[in-house]
């Protein structure tokens, strides 16, 4: 068992630094930069909403897309309390390149499974996050290896798919 979910972390870990490697970003940002292409003219808050994570780890995430050209932040025309996060050219060119999210491939193959074996699988993940006292712990729905780590994290001195210099 133990080998099992070793295994487990360690095909996110390695998917994770595949990600940022090949395009310079990690989970959390990909799944935001897909979320801001999906619905253009987020807010941190609606955004943090609809990916499952806290508004202060958004908002890290954002300037960091933001300081690399990928994201982009304007006042709401019509209220301008609000700040709206969009995507940059730079920002659709990288995910269009980026391969497919862990999750996401998780996801669909989970789905093509029968009912049957869908609640046979929860059932027993979620026994086994029991086990290991984390029923409580709260857990956004990214197969990502750390989610605060940045790319920069991983850089070997060489730039990184779609900085912006200076």
């Amino acid at each position: 068992m133990l080998v099992a979910l070793r295994r487990v972390m360690r095909a996110v870990d390695l998917h994770s630094r595949r990600l940022v490697r090949s395009h310079g970003l990690t989970g959390p940002q990909a799944v935001l930069i897909g979320e801001v292409i999906a619905s253009q003219g987020l807010t941190a808050g609606d955004l943090a909403r609809r990916v499952n994570l806290s508004q202060a780890t958004v908002t890290d995430i954002v300037k960091r897309l933001e300081a690399r050209g990928l994201l982009s932040r304007r006042r709401d025309i019509h209220d301008k309390r609000r700040v709206l996060i969009s995507t940059t050219r730079a920002g659709q060119t990288i995910y269009a390149s980026a391969p497919p999210l862990l999750q996401q491939t998780f996801v669909e193959r989970f789905e093509s499974l029968p009912d049957w074996e869908q609640s046979l699988l929860l059932s027993a993940m979620q026994r086994i996050a029991a086990l290991m006292d984390a029923e409580g712990l709260e857990a956004a729905a990214l197969l990502s290896s750390e989610e605060f780590v940045t790319a920069r994290d991983f850089d070997d001195g060489a730039p990184l798919p779609g900085d912006v210099a200076g």
